[in-house]
């Protein structure tokens, strides 16, 4: 009888290490050396594109030119989809609107239901333009306020809370809300209404009534102060709905004269004042409008032809005051005399006449600088991003939606990446030579084997708008084209 051959354990396990350890040889030579050039970054090509400043005109949201708009709104039925047509005809070059909205017919009494449908159909045909809406709601347009607005501020509190609905559900149109509904023309001047106590109890109203994404704005630097109780003009003050970050100031006295019209004091009227937080010099009130309006919008009017808006100390005095908003036709004698000034500033603007050079710099004028591929080898990703500045008059307030996105070249899939860097500290004016870098970071093993070309993408989270940015590069379809990624 043959003898059986017996296998011991230790043979059995000994031959499958063997094969495990044979095996592990293979996968060795075959993957590790292309993983150890991603990991080492020797396999990865990348090409960052440059980028040249450019003088041309940007059409982007919250920013710019506007055209005024008057409306009076009463109880017969009116229709407005007229509207749509005339303002799409002559009001193509701007990107923001003024309606004011007169509700003097019913100063005594609470808005109808026919008043509320009125206003109701005005600001849906508005919003057809495709125009952010800066708002006033007026008793007065002629100067006559003490004659035209209500003889109790119950009656204003009422209409704004009649408001509330519509304000509400057009938040996504509405960039501001302009004064506190009272004084001549609505600009907070000749009313009964001016005690700290009355300017806070309708700024708190108005805060109420509408959405907390709407700016808010007074019509000086002391009123701020006064409602906000502070001379701080950081201050994280807040009363209510009503938070610092959220009321901004307008000017429709802008430039006119040493007090642009009572909106700062003169040694001639220092002393005028009886409140506690009262106007400071010009000067000290450019100053603290240099700090605020980094948080909150700065617009208005120029009027009066005179020294102070002549071109060179305009330029000036918009950079300081960051001002992101201006009337494209008043005051015509100013923005004819900037017409014919010719600007010598080095760069892309040089030659430019003055006006073009403004209409250019009002609100935030963003300009990509470089592009950068960096690869981080311990967190095993590339680093793609930009270098960008801010060389507007004013910051860009609401934080846009910043992408990196790539797309294979094979098949045109795509990879988004979210940028969460801030743009808030890119306030524009004097500080426009302030650099901020956006990147994303892209784990090395989604770029295995293929090629993208990498984009830069900024769209406005409250009309979903691209924002164009101040390059000679235009922008594609998924954005800035800013380079190319290849694993070979």
């Amino acid at each position: 009888m043959a003898r059986k051959h017996r296998v011991k354990s230790g043979e059995f396990f000994c031959g499958r290490q063997m094969v495990f350890i044979l095996l592990l040889m293979i996968l060795a030579v075959l993957v590790l050396p292309a993983w150890c050039k991603v990991l080492i970054g020797g396999s990865i090509r990348t090409k960052a594109y440059t980028f040249t400043e450019s003088s041309r005109v940007l059409k982007n949201p919250n920013r710019g030119f506007y055209h005024l708009y008057s409306f009076t709104i009463t109880d017969d039925k009116t229709d407005y989809e007229g509207l749509t047509a005339q303002i799409s005809e002559n009001d193509a070059d701007t990107k923001l609107m003024m309606a004011q909205i007169n509700i003097q017919f019913y100063k005594n009494r609470e808005i109808t239901k026919q008043g509320l449908d009125n206003i109701r159909a005005l600001l849906d045909v508005l919003e057809m333009a495709e125009k952010r809406l800066i708002i006033r709601f007026v008793y007065d347009k002629d100067g006559k306020n003490e004659q035209n607005e209500p003889e109790s501020m119950d009656i204003i509190l009422k209409h704004m809370e009649q408001l509330e609905g519509i304000l509400k559900s057009h938040s996504r149109q509405i960039f501001i809300v302009q004064s506190l509904f009272v004084g001549n023309w609505g600009e907070m001047n000749g009313t009964r209404y001016d005690s700290d106590e009355d300017f806070r109890k309708l700024s708190k109203k108005l805060s109420e009534v509408t959405d907390e994404s709407t700016y808010l704005s007074v019509r000086i630097p002391a009123q701020w102060r006064r409602i906000l109780k502070t001379d701080d003009p950081l201050s994280e003050a807040a009363d209510g709905a009503l938070s610092a970050g959220r009321l901004g100031l307008f000017n429709d006295g802008m430039l006119g004269n040493e007090s642009d019209y009572g909106t700062y004091s003169t040694a001639a009227d220092q002393d005028a004042d009886n409140v506690r937080f009262k106007r400071m010099s010009r000067k000290e009130e450019i100053r603290f409008q240099n700090q605020l309006c980094r948080r909150v919008p700065n617009g208005g009017e120029v009027i009066n032809d005179n020294v102070y808006n002549d071109f060179n100390n305009a330029v000036k005095d918009l950079r300081a005051m960051h001002v992101s908003y201006m009337n494209k036709v008043y005051d015509e004698k100013v923005l004819n005399k900037w017409k014919k000034v010719t600007v010598t500033e080095e760069g892309c603007f040089y030659g430019m006449d003055g006006l073009s050079y403004i209409e250019r710099h009002l609100g935030y004028r963003l300009v990509l600088k470089d592009v950068f591929f960096e690869r981080d080898m311990k967190r095993k990703c590339l680093s793609a991003g930009v270098r960008i500045k801010n060389t507007g008059f004013a910051p860009l307030y609401r934080e846009p939606k910043i992408r990196i996105i790539l797309q294979n070249e094979e098949d045109s899939e795509l990879q988004v990446y979210p940028v969460t860097q801030s743009l808030r500290e890119l306030s524009g004016g004097n500080e426009a030579k302030n650099i901020q870098t956006l990147s994303a970071d892209i784990p090395f093993e989604k770029l295995a084997g293929k090629k993208y070309t990498v984009y830069f993408s900024m769209v406005d989270m409250d009309t979903g708008e691209h924002i164009l940015l101040g390059n000679e590069e235009d922008e594609e379809q998924y954005g800035y084209r800013i380079g190319m990624v290849e694993l070979q």
